[in-house]
């Protein structure tokens, strides 16, 4: 198969290349970079001429209500060039949980963008996803100083980027799913917990104090962003990832 993929050489696209390649497949990487603008729709065409399926992983480059309108462009741009193109399976990652946290205005926009698919007339698969392991480090920042770390005591389900990409990569290689799969990390922590489990692994001494309040995700309610029984689990767990 040829397989675009637009994001294609950030984290989580250059790895569903690399695993698409592996499989045998012809997956080819756009982006800015590349000469493939989303929003403006430069270079879009061309990108998806042949192809039969493409993986979309772009992301807003804010979280905040400018992301509605990066999420509305860019999808409907992919979706006119793929109807024009004839394209056979679009594929879009998005997040477990994301319609259950109104409250986050990028949870809002990317509904929109699994709206717009869904709503698109291309088949489609939607492949939702618990936050990277790669992310924590920009989770701390958000509300750390020197001598602190607060994060809320939210359950979360991480996962590996890695595996993540290859999901991706196996569900665009296959048939729509015209639906969604929801997939997570073996193991449940509370964000605080994590935190504290991070520091230690890297000898870092600073303290993780539970703040409700502290960074985006102490507006998630409960365990909304967490897994429910259908989700797939992937095989790689924190604490080994840590340590390798």
């Amino acid at each position: 198969m040829k397989i675009a993929v637009l994001g294609g050489t950030g984290l989580i696209g250059s790895q569903v290349v690399r695993d698409l390649q592996a499989a045998g497949h012809e997956a080819v990487p756009h982006s800015q970079s590349t000469g493939v603008d989303l929003i403006s729709g430069e270079g879009l065409q061309a990108a998806l001429e042949g192809v039969d399926a493409v993986v979309n992983v772009t992301n807003s480059p804010t979280f905040d209500e400018a992301s509605f309108d990066f999420f509305r462009t860019t999808m409907e741009n992919l979706l006119a060039a793929a109807r024009e193109q004839g394209v056979g399976h679009a594929v879009v990652l998005s997040i477990v949980g994301v319609d259950k946290v109104p409250e986050l205005d990028y949870y809002r926009a990317k509904v929109l963008q699994e709206d717009l698919l869904k709503a698109g007339r291309v088949p489609y698969s939607i492949v939702r996803a618990t936050q990277f392991f790669e992310f924590m480090d920009s989770v701390m920042s958000w509300s750390a100083d020197e001598e602190t770390v607060r994060l809320p005591a939210t359950p979360i389900q991480p996962i590996a980027a890695a595996d993540v990409a290859a999901i991706v990569a196996e569900v665009a290689a296959g048939r729509p799913l015209q639906g969604t799969l929801d997939i997570a990390g073996a193991d449940t922590y509370t964000l605080d917990e994590l935190g504290g489990i991070t520091l230690a692994a890297r000898g870092d001494k600073r303290t993780v104090v539970t703040d409700g309040s502290a960074g985006m995700f102490g507006a998630v309610q409960g365990d909304a962003i967490t897994a429910g029984p259908d989700a797939r689990i992937a095989p790689t767990r924190y604490r080994e990832w840590l340590a390798r």
